[in-house]
C-alpha cells in the first residue's frame, strides 16, 4: 500500500503540472492546484483499492488518474471572467 500511496501522489502532481501547462489563466495559484491533484489522485487509489481489494496493478493507478482529473476540473474557472460572486454578495 505504501508504493501505491507513493505512486498516487506522483501521478496527482504530474496531472497537475499538465493542467497548469494546458490551462494556465483558467486554474489559481499553483500550490492550490498541485495540492488538489495530490490530495485527489490519492483519495482515488484510496477508494480503489479499498473497492476492488488489494493485488489490481492496473486498477488502482487507473481510480488514482480518474478521480484526481476529476478532482482538479472541478477549479477550472470560466474563460475570459473574474471569479463568479455568490448567490449571497449579489
Amino acid at each position: 500500500m505504501l508504493w501505491e500511496s507513493i505512486s498516487s501522489v506522483v501521478i496527482g502532481l504530474a496531472l497537475s503540472w499538465a493542467a497548469l501547462r494546458v490551462l494556465p489563466g483558467r486554474l489559481p495559484a499553483g500550490r492550490t492546484v498541485f495540492v488538489t491533484g495530490a490530495l485527489g489522485s490519492l483519495f482515488g487509489a484510496y477508494l480503489t483499492d479499498s473497492t476492488l481489494g488489494s493485488g489490481h496493478l492496473l486498477a488502482t493507478p487507473t481510480g488514482a488518474v480518474l478521480v484526481g482529473a476529476v478532482t482538479l476540473s472541478l477549479l477550472i474557472r470560466p474563460r475570459g471572467r473574474g471569479p463568479v460572486p455568490s448567490a449571497a454578495a449579489r
